[in-house]
């Protein structure tokens, strides 16, 4: 990944639903060179879907988290690879210290963060977390 790439998924985090044409003009290359870079991008895995992320404040009854992951040997491309793919994982951050990385998770309901943690832990290097849940933002 160049520069470049690291722009266009900036502006994708930001505008999931921004024409080709948009991210044409913003970037400052060609249509077919996005889209080139998109498909490119999808195929190696670098970017694993495209979902519509909505506020806080417009879903009141949402269940949110930070998990923090501890992963065991030498796992953890594998586990960073397989949560990216985790719709309800709204970003994912490497860290130092005990933990190795920090889940930001957001689900509709109670049963469906309970799928998801269950899920995370019996990943194959998953060796521990712990969850906190988001009561409210300030």
């Amino acid at each position: 990944m160049d520069s470049t790439d690291r722009r266009l998924l900036a502006i994708l985090r930001t505008d999931g639903r921004a024409s080709v044409s948009k991210l044409a003009d913003m970037l400052k290359i060609s249509r077919g060179t996005v889209q080139n870079r998109i498909d490119k991008l999808t195929a190696d895995g670098v970017i694993v879907g495209f979902t519509v992320r909505i506020a806080a404040a417009e879903d009141p009854h949402a269940v949110r988290a930070v998990m923090l992951i501890e992963i065991t040997g030498h796992k953890t491309v594998a586990v960073i690879k397989t949560l990216r793919g985790v719709p309800e994982i709204r970003a994912l951050h490497t860290t130092n210290g005990a933990w190795d990385l920090v889940a930001e998770i957001q689900t509709e309901n109670l049963g469906e963060f309970d799928r998801v943690l269950r899920y995370i832990r019996a990943l194959d290097g998953v060796s521990k977390s712990e969850t906190s849940l988001l009561l409210t933002t300030i």
